[in-house]
This record gives C-alpha cells, structure tokens and sequence, in this order.
C-alpha cells in the first residue's frame, strides 16, 4: 500500500449514445470542461475520444480533437491518453489519424479483436434522440471490433516508434495478454507496461473478483512484478471492481465512458462525480492518488512539452 494509485477518467467513449445520458459529453467544450474538471477532482490521466457536436456520434476527425486537446494541456497538468479504438466502422487509419496529428504522451491500444455487445443497451431506451443511435447500437450483433495481430503492429511502429507514444493496453480477455507477450518477446515494444484489464463488457470476461485476480497473476506471470495495472470495470462493476483492484495493489479507472452511473438507478452528472468518490474511497482506505507527474515517471512518458498540441 506504499504506492500511490494512478486515476485514469475516460469521459466521453465511442459506445454509449447521447439518449443514454443527458450528461454525456459531446461538444469539444464540454469535453474540454468535463477533462479538467476530472484531472482537478484527481484523475492523472484522461481518456480521450471525440464526438460529432452536432448529433454526438463517435468521430476521429482531427480537427475536432483540436478543438478540446489544447485546452486541456493548457489547464490541467493530466497526461493526455487518446484513444486508438476510435469507433464501430472506422478504418484503422481513421483510428489512429487524431493520435498521428497530435502526438500524444500516451494512446490506448486493444489487443485484440473482440465482439462488442453494444445491442445489449438499445432495449432500454426509449426515447432515442438522434436517428444514428438505434442501428449503431443494434450493428454490434454482427460487426467485430477488429484489431488483429497486423493492426496491433502497425499501431505500435506508426505511435510507439513514430512518436515516443506509450500505451494503455487494453485487455478484455487473458488471451489479450499473451497476444501482448508476443509483441514483447519480439521486442517491438519495450517495457514498462500500463495494462487496462477491461471487464464486465457483454463480448469480453465477467465482471467478477476471481477473473481480475486470474488476469492480475497470468499477467505477473508473463510480464513480472514490476507491471503498472488498472482496472475498468464496466457499468455497475465501476466502483466495486476499482476498489478491490486497489487492495491487490493496481490502479483504477472511472468515467462516463465506462459507466454512465454514480450509484444503484443514479446518473452520474459528470466525470469528476466518479473521480470524487473513487478518489474519497481511496484515501478512506489509506491510499494516496498519483499526482500526474508520479505517473509520468511509473510509465515512462515523454512529458508534456513533447506533444504537438
């Protein structure tokens, strides 16, 4: 318990739609908002997507990143993390066109190719707002989120070699892992590692202590003791799956991206809600939060002078 715990906030996502939630990000200023207000609640990384601020649907155009990442590096001392998953349908060059143009400190990276239960979502709305949102969720009964061992090298040469990039490997299965240790073996990406274990999404493993324990221990078994882990746990496995996380000596992850709740039947009414209550759980239990710069130094990041945002 001596090591401080890393709150990563990813605030807005690609999956959750606009009629889910009143409190969804969308615009690049309420992203921008929403990001520092988490990185002064306490989060030392933000996971980044961007959306249409039109109809809120996922986009990876540059320009819109630019709208918001500035702001955040100008107000925040948060690492910048944006994603690589991009959205359902996107090429890989559109995933990857925002991290190209921005050079980031850090880039999430899925390590492998999964099915994504988004259809799991759209019987529970009523009301859709936008006329995108229905067939986008319903498109994950026979669409794959591909991410295979090709694209997975590609991302690593093109934002690891290209740009000094590190990643949040994000792992929804053990198999996630060992697809991982290929890449290391092969020495095409150097440690250290920021391992995102992902549970709870309807595609990927159960929500359950035993699973994150089994990816804890395969992963310390593949990698060593020295690893950097977190936890996303999804929907209302958040805060129950982040806390246990922390007393086995991870870190965690929170935001509107990976639930959209504070509590049982509650919205959550914005992404520094979650950061405050992990952060107060947290320290109640004698853990102290990173500070940006403690995870800059655990996870080898370039800095932030060294972007191109």
């Amino acid at each position: 318990m001596s090591k401080s715990v890393i709150i990563t906030c990813a605030v807005t996502g690609s999956l959750h739609t606009p009629s889910m939630s009143p409190y969804l990000p969308i615009t690049p200023s309420q992203i921008a908002e929403e990001s520092v207000a988490a990185a002064e609640a306490g989060a030392s990384i933000i996971h980044l997507h961007a959306r249409d601020p039109e109809d809120g649907r996922p986009t990876a155009d540059p320009a819109v990143f630019a709208q918001f990442l500035p702001r955040i590096k100008q107000q925040t001392a948060a690492v910048v993390n944006i994603s690589t998953g991009g959205g359902p349908g996107m090429s890989l060059d559109d995933r990857l066109a925002a991290a190209e143009a921005a050079s980031p400190e850090m880039t999430s990276l899925n390590m492998g190719s999964i099915n994504n239960g988004l259809f799991a979502g759209a019987g529970r709305i009523k009301d859709y707002k936008h006329d995108w949102e229905k067939p986008f969720l319903e498109s994950g009964r026979n669409t794959v989120f591909k991410n295979t061992f090709e694209d997975i090298e590609a991302i690593m040469n093109r934002l690891g070699k290209g740009h000094g990039c590190r990643f949040e490997f994000e792992c929804y299965d053990i198999g996630h892992l060992y697809n991982l240790a290929y890449f290391i073996d092969r020495k095409i990406y150097e440690p250290p590692l920021f391992l995102q274990f992902i549970l709870g999404v309807l595609g990927g493993v159960g929500a359950e202590a035993d699973h994150l324990l089994h990816m804890i221990r395969t992963a310390q078994r593949l990698f060593g003791q020295d690893i950097e882990w977190s936890v996303l746990g999804a929907g209302r496995a958040q805060m129950p799956l982040c806390t246990h996380n922390a007393l086995l000596g991870g870190n965690v992850r929170v935001g509107l991206e990976d639930s959209l709740n504070i509590g049982p039947r509650q919205l959550a009414t914005s992404n520094a809600q979650q950061v405050m209550k992990i952060r107060r759980i947290l320290e109640e239990l004698s853990f102290t939060v990173a500070t940006p710069d403690e995870a800059r130094s655990r996870l080898a990041l370039k800095g932030g002078s060294n972007v191109s945002f």
